[in-house]
């Protein structure tokens, strides 16, 4: 298959179209690889793809830019084909969409706008696209099901991809565009975005400084080892979204449609403390962490759990990797590639 997979110099992007190239499809990866974070790690990641292609023989082209321009999208598109499109490019960090809502607008809205309306002109026959577990929100149900409702977003990232959802449905319900949503739950692993939690510790606790720990630590998070999530992923793009025959618009419900539309959550089902995520990231390093104990903040979530039943029965999404097992591959990882 031809697959397109924006922000693949991403974190997640970069290991979904490593293993679309793996089994053989040929990709077109779009990424603006900005300043966010590190960009050497971004071109890194990229040159790892390139790597892939060449070993499997598999074709890769990669186009640079920013999918909120039209001309980046139609670059992407032009004399193309696609069979799937996978769309994680995005603006992350829950904190930063705090401190600059106009660039998480940007990225998170008209970016997906842009990839919604080229994927109706070019007729793909299925997008799959990232949500996130935070569009629960204040919601305290736990675990976390996408047959209940989450309309209460606590931050601004989160209602943008809750946003994202609702977009999506419309051009299933309009132009009978097959789409899929996924909620994706606190991923981590090798080849993470220092922005995130597991990394910055990482930096902080081989530097000898203090960790900053919200809510004292005692939230809990259904941690999903990376390799997990990108089994969910391209699971779900292989398979395309059908509208549900018995949805009834008088008791609507939330997670599939009359049309083309669905959402899946794609977690661990094993929610964990955040100290005892810390305790193993100490033991992996060999080093002990100096915990500076903080109260919660307003945009943070208390706990998050996923339900994966409605998963497990379409897709076979099972996660197979233990938390201090995902935890010590990132430390080995974090370990080579600060060394470099």
């Amino acid at each position: 298959m031809l697959t397109l997979v924006t922000g693949n110099a991403g974190f997640i992007g970069s290991h979904v179209a490593k293993r679309l190239l793996e089994r053989g499809d040929s990709v077109v990866g779009v990424d603006a690889v900005d300043d966010y974070y590190d960009v050497a790690l971004k071109e890194a990641r990229l040159a790892r793809l390139i790597d892939a292609a060449r070993a499997s023989g598999a074709s890769y082209t990669f186009v640079r830019g920013n999918l909120a321009r039209p001309e980046t999208i139609a670059e992407a598109f032009d004399g193309r084909r696609f069979d799937r499109v996978i769309h994680l490019a995005a603006q992350p960090g829950i904190g930063f969409s705090v401190a600059h809502p106009e660039r998480t607008v940007e990225s998170n809205i008209v970016g997906f706008a842009n990839v919604l309306e080229a994927c109706r002109k070019a007729a793909v026959p299925h997008l799959t696209y990232a949500s996130t577990s935070s569009v629960y929100g204040a919601n305290r149900t736990l675990p976390y099901s996408e047959h209940a409702p989450a309309d209460h977003p606590i931050q601004l990232y989160a209602a943008t991809k809750r946003a994202n959802e609702l977009m999506a449905h419309s051009y299933g319900h309009l132009y009978g565009l097959p789409t899929t949503g996924l909620r994706f739950f606190t991923v981590y692993g090798p080849w993470g975005r220092p922005d995130m939690a597991l990394f910055r510790f990482a930096e902080r606790i081989m530097a000898g400084e203090p960790i900053d720990l919200y809510d004292e630590g005692r939230h809990t998070r259904d941690f999903t080892y990376i390799d997990d999530l990108v089994d969910g992923i391209v699971a779900a793009s292989d398979e395309i979204a059908q509208p549900n025959a018995q949805w009834d618009g008088r008791t609507p419900e939330p997670a599939t449609s009359g049309g083309p539309w669905r959402i899946f959550n794609l977690g661990n089902d094993n929610p964990v403390r955040l100290t005892d995520y810390v305790d193993a990231l100490e033991n992996a390093l060999g080093r002990k962490a100096v915990r500076r104990l903080l109260p919660r903040r307003p945009e943070d979530m208390e706990d998050t759990w996923a339900d994966l039943g409605a998963a497990q029965d379409a897709l076979g999404y099972r996660p197979k990797t233990p938390m201090r097992e995902g935890v010590a591959r990132f430390a080995t990882w974090y370990k080579d590639w600060t060394s470099r």
